[in-house]
């Protein structure tokens, strides 16, 4: 039986105060297996970027419960929040998000460096290699391409060897063509690693690509569809 990597249980926040204020997540349970591929999806302010931020330890609920892989972050501070997120997810952004003044190589080993790893700049050398870049290690974000960036971006989220991966928008920025390819690669990863892949996207042909998709609307989960049946599908349903 596979093992539940997360568990999200009555999950509440609000965000914004008083006449600003916003219920984003409303009471919302979601279950995931490891090593399955999760695409969130729904309309533009469902709450989906948030309950993807909240998987990834970067919100904290009001209420509720987050257990991933074993560990309940909503029983944690933010320290060991941070340390937890650092070994255990990676997260690629939309838009990148790498240094500027840093080359690739760079942008890939300094985080490994400080968090004391061993051999940081050897293991940024094989990740890029290993997304593509092996020939481009010295250059700027700036002289690189918006698809070149985001391989940057996936090699620093992989080089920790994380259980989970985590992605926002991952080919919102890029072309078409170019969205397929980091598409690919990100599938690829996924599978050759055994990781959990959760993405939220607005791109339908990306989230069929996921075993598993679940749907999202004004805070609350409204479906959770394997799109594979040959993939493990976990419960998740509103509480």
């Amino acid at each position: 039986m596979a093992k539940t990597i997360i568990a999200l249980k009555n999950a509440d926040l609000t965000l914004g105060q008083g006449e600003a204020s916003v219920h984003v997540l409303k009471r919302m349970s979601l279950s995931i297996e490891a090593g399955q591929s999760v695409g969130i999806v729904g309309p533009s302010g469902s709450g989906k970027s948030t309950l993807l931020m909240v998987l990834a330890g970067l919100e904290r609920l009001d209420s509720g419960e987050i257990v991933i892989d074993d560990v309940a972050l909503h029983a944690l501070n933010e320290d060991r929040v941070a340390e937890f997120r650092g070994r255990t997810i990676g997260i690629v952004f939309q838009s990148f998000h790498l240094i500027p003044n840093m080359t690739a190589l760079e942008n890939v080993a300094v985080p490994l460096e400080l968090a004391g790893t061993p051999n940081a700049f050897d293991i940024a050398r094989k990740e890029l290699e290993a997304v593509g870049l092996g020939a481009r290690l010295s250059h700027y974000p700036g002289q690189l391409s918006g698809g070149e960036q985001q391989r940057v971006a996936i090699a620093r989220a992989l080089a920790p060897q994380p259980k989970l991966l985590i992605a926002d928008e991952p080919t919102g920025n890029l072309d078409t063509e170019t969205g397929r390819q980091i598409a690919d690669l990100l599938f690829a990863e996924q599978a050759g690693r055994g990781m959990t892949l959760v993405l939220v996207t607005h791109d339908p042909a990306l989230a069929a690509r996921c075993s598993r998709q679940v749907r999202v609307r004004s805070g609350e989960i409204v479906a959770a569809d394997a799109t594979s049946p040959a993939r493990p599908v976990a419960e998740a349903a509103r509480a």
